[in-house]
């Protein structure tokens, strides 16, 4: 029997012993066997940092090149290996839900293989993202339900950067993300003519995340039911924007996230005030009337948290000159696709 066969009759052994052990009832469960994670001082046996740098540089956030590159998800270790060392884990997925794109063609993204999955919880859609991967589970297309625990994939070391992944840092980058716009593919050709799009509404920038070892850890920790919706929304704000357009899809997407204005409600709305968080989540959405906005631009700076920026300045949303906060390039840049 050849490795790929071997590999791929582990993985349907896997699907018949279904999801991997919990503890607990939770909203998410681990996407792998490594269960180090809940383990005391176990970080270091559960991420997998980058070259040459510490395990903490494959968690999510502001880790990276000094504290101002971003990594979008958590770099999960392998713990299951052929004769070959090649990794064998099952890779599962964290809550049921539904495969909205698989990409089987490595070359066409630094995410190698990956998996996308759509869930619905507490008026929330959020997207779950496993990428590098070895294998998807053959049969597994856009449209079919999964359930939380099942396997879709099997873990691996796929990308198409140039300096590829080694054996020994095998592992899934797992993230959890919220859908930006579903006109990407009509704003991508527009914002970069001539540049090829290989994923459609299923690129990576139209995918914006949220930490997902913070809602790991605290579903169990929590002597209460975990609330997905209130942990989102009591993310810290690194600033606030006003929009003045009334009418973009993250409304329609996300209309928990919004807050009641009695005098929009009365007046009439014509803007929205968010607040974004360091790498750009809109997670708190204010309607505006007339009488409560304050100048002409499409979108003005109302606030800045300057603890937060110091803290997290990696994703450059805003930038200070002549002793004035400004809202930085990719700040404009991710506006434009929100509100496009």
């Amino acid at each position: 029997m050849s490795v790929s066969d071997a590999v791929k009759s582990f993985l349907a052994f896997c699907l018949l012993l279904g999801p991997g052990p919990t503890a607990r009832a939770e909203l998410f469960q681990l996407p792998t066997p490594n269960r180090a994670l809940y383990q005391v001082g176990g970080q270091e046996r559960y991420y997998v940092g980058t070259i040459g740098k510490p395990w903490s540089s494959g968690t999510f956030g502001c880790v990276r090149s000094g504290g101002f590159q971003f990594h979008e998800g958590l770099d999960i270790r392998c713990v299951q290996r052929d004769r070959q060392g090649e990794p064998v884990d099952p890779v599962y997925a964290a809550a049921d839900g539904v495969v909205v794109y698989a990409s089987t063609k490595p070359a066409l993204s630094n995410y190698g293989n990956y998996v996308i999955l759509r869930h619905r919880i507490e008026g929330l859609e959020i997207y779950s993202l496993y990428a590098h991967l070895r294998y998807v589970r053959e049969g597994l297309r856009a449209g079919q339900a999964v359930k939380a625990g099942e396997v879709i994939a099997t873990l691996g070391r796929t990308a198409n950067t140039r300096e590829g992944i080694s054996k020994e840092r095998a592992h899934l980058h797992f993230e959890l993300n919220f859908f930006i716009n579903d006109r990407f593919a009509e704003w991508y050709a527009k914002t970069y003519p001539g540049q090829r799009n290989d994923h459609g509404d299923w690129n990576g920038q139209n995918l914006i995340g949220i930490d997902p070892e913070e809602i790991l850890l605290k579903q169990r920790r929590t002597h209460e039911p975990f609330s997905l919706l209130a942990h989102v929304r009591g993310q810290t704000e690194l600033c606030r924007v006003l929009v003045q357009d009334n009418s973009f899809p993250w409304l329609k997407r996300y209309p928990t996230l919004l807050r009641r204005n009695p005098a929009a409600e009365r007046d009439g709305i014509a803007g929205y005030e968010i607040a974004l968080t360091f790498n750009g989540l809109p997670f708190q959405v204010t309607p505006r009337s007339v009488s409560e906005i304050k100048g002409k631009s499409k979108y003005i700076l109302l606030s800045v948290n300057e603890a937060e920026q110091q803290a997290r300045p990696c994703r450059r949303l805003v930038t200070k000159k002549s002793g004035r906060w400004e809202l930085a390039d990719n700040a404009i840049h991710l506006l434009n696709l929100l509100t496009y």
